[in-house]
């Protein structure tokens, strides 16, 4: 299986390893340590050789990070995790609710006589520092560049990952890496720069058309780029990785071992533009004053999918749909106090891998039943393995990583009878869901502007959730893509083409949670009747074909728009999957789709 259910850190390991950290810290003459979640490229996942911040504290979030004093160690968790924070870190550890409580608003209380806290300038963006240097001005706190302490103390520390890159498709990409190194240099050169700097990964698979296995889930090969103004490359990535590209990548692309980027930085004449965001504070210490910020080049195009992009993600969304039908169909037949989590999530997978296509899952399957279902990014291990139990409700958060699509879909379902708590609250998710799906806007509006429709039907009972309510999605990239999203504090206008999920949710510790998601597309909106020719609007298009539950629907709570659209959305899941289905599945789907 892609999928294991290993316990990968426990809370009594924490302890003695921060004794350790403390001594070198001692040792070093520093006050504090700080362990980030990120790595040197700075995406969202890394890989086995990176995870310090679990290794150190036990926390498995993809999100948060800590800072080691000698007197405290704060882990610092956003709303996703508050709950998953409290069952994974010993009590040494104090979890710090981030971002209402900031890092230098802590590290000034914790230290109030000042001292020096040591970071490793590859694990922390040039943003991010001059933040906190703005915020620490006059505490008496020095931040300090240092060799990184936990790597120091971490024995049998995983070696850096070393797979082979492979090339993606032109199918499946739709536009050659020659096409995308001269649209790009071009923006360079318009903008009187020499080169970028690129360091996040799927940034830099994405430019070059390249794949790989470096990080688990996501198919990326680690490196880093330095793109110049006439479209040639210089890739710093581990030769023998490159071998199996053959002539690929072509010759205005040269092949650097990685750790000579720095030394060619210093051979670079500026303007050079780094992401002050995602570029690690010692590459911007390499540039010094020829270094200008500016948005990761790659950003913005690779978020626009292009039309090869497009069609792979719906086609693929479908053969992903089939096999989650599969599954669904198969676990009604299913008894409750028969099942477990882990045979929920063998299972799914076991149909996923019925298509030859399916290359991975997008990330661990979320299975959490009954009071699981409340952690909003839980991860079922042999230890918290749950049976499925009359009256839960089942969070099935999951997804596959195709050749010509990347999937993520959430849906909750119950457990024999459920409460008449849950189903009303699972109506009030369903109509956030629905409203955002129905969406029309005018072009130029961001996430920050459009994600509370999604959460008014909480809203107004008095309830809401701690996560976002969508994320971009890469094309056979990571799960998670930005610059985009759904979310209160994005500031970016969404386009044509850019992939996001609409997942509102409700959660209740202790007791159950509530997420649906399905992924659409920006498009370009046809005119209406009577609108305004001039104004430009957009809608989206579902990608995501799978039925919602219609024994957790308290139907009267629905507007009769609301109504149809599922209605309809349950008609075209029938049509679009139905074929792609077993003929026990295809009688299951029948009536799951059945109009309300």
């Amino acid at each position: 299986m892609f999928q294991s259910f290993e316990v990968t850190a426990r809370p009594e390991q924490g302890p003695p390893r921060l004794k350790a950290l403390r001594a070198e810290l001692a040792a070093e003459g520093l006050a504090g340590f700080l362990i980030p979640r990120a790595d040197a490229h700075q995406g969202e996942y890394v890989a086995a050789h990176d995870e310090r911040l679990a290794w150190i504290t036990g926390f498995t979030g993809s999100a948060g990070f800590c800072a080691a004093l000698m007197d405290v160690a704060g882990v610092f968790i956003d709303g996703r995790y508050r709950t998953q924070v409290k069952a994974q870190v010993a009590s040494d550890f104090t979890p710090v609710p981030w971002p209402e409580v900031s890092l230098a608003e802590w590290l000034i209380e914790q230290l109030p006589d000042g001292g020096v806290v040591g970071f490793d300038a590859w694990l922390h963006t040039a943003g991010q520092l001059e933040q906190l240097d703005e915020a620490l001005a006059d505490s008496g706190i020095e931040m300090r560049r240092c060799a990184n302490l936990v790597d120091r103390i971490w024995a049998d520390q995983p070696s850096p990952p070393m797979q082979d890159a492979k090339a993606h498709a032109l199918e499946f990409a739709g536009e050659s890496h020659n096409d995308k190194r001269a649209r790009l240099g071009k923006t360079l050169s318009d903008a009187k720069q020499t080169a970028a700097v690129i360091t996040l990964p799927d940034s830099l698979n994405w430019l070059l058309n390249i794949r790989g296995a470096d990080i688990p889930r996501n198919p990326v090969a680690h490196g880093f780029g330095v793109l110049h103004a006439d479209g040639a490359v210089d890739l710093f990535m581990e030769p023998q990785k490159v071998a199996a590209l053959g002539d690929h990548l072509g010759d205005q692309i040269t092949v650097h071992a990685p750790d000579h980027l720095l030394a060619h930085l210093g051979t670079l004449i500026g303007p050079v533009r780094l992401d002050k965001q995602s570029v690690p504070v010692i590459i911007a210490d390499a540039l010094g004053e020829r270094a200008v910020w500016g948005d990761d080049p790659c950003a913005l195009p690779k978020a626009c999918k292009n039309e090869a992009e497009i069609a792979g993600s719906a086609e693929a969304h479908l053969r992903d749909g089939a096999a989650l039908c599969e599954l669904l169909a198969w676990l009604d037949t299913k008894a409750p106090g028969s099942l477990t989590e882990t045979e929920v999530v063998t299972k799914l997978e076991t149909f996923r891998r019925r298509d030859n296509a399916l290359q991975d899952i997008s990330f661990e399957t979320i299975a959490g039943t009954g009071p699981n279902g409340a952690i909003m990014h839980y991860r079922v291990t042999t230890e918290t393995d749950s049976t499925l139990e009359d009256g839960h409700l089942l969070v099935l958060d999951s997804g596959g990583q195709y050749l010509d699509g990347t999937t993520d879909i959430t849906r909750t379902v119950p457990i024999g009878t459920p409460s008449d708590d849950a189903r009303v609250a699972f109506t009030r998710v369903l109509a956030g869901m629905i409203a955002m799906s129905r969406l029309r806007w005018p072009q130029g509006l961001a996430g920050r502007d459009i994600e509370m429709i999604g959460r008014v039907p909480l809203w107004l009972a008095g309830q809401d959730f701690d996560h976002g309510l969508g994320h971009g999605v890469g094309a056979y990239l990571s799960v998670h893509e930005g610059p985009q999203r759904l979310s209160k504090i994005s500031h970016v206008p969404f386009l044509a083409g850019m992939i996001l999920s609409n997942e509102p949710g409700y959660y209740r510790e202790g007791a159950f949670g509530i997420r649906l998601e399905n992924l659409l597309v920006v498009r370009d909106a046809p005119a209406l009747p009577g609108g305004d020719a001039h104004r430009k609007m957009l809608h989206w298009q579902t990608l995501s074909f799978a039925p919602i539950d219609r024994r957790l629907i308290v139907a009267e709570m629905l507007e009769v728009a609301a109504r149809n659209w599922l209605n309809d959305y349950h008609a075209q899941v029938a049509q679009k999957i139905g074929p792609r289905l077993s003929p026990d599945a295809k009688l299951w789907l029948d009536a799951a789709t059945a109009p309300l």
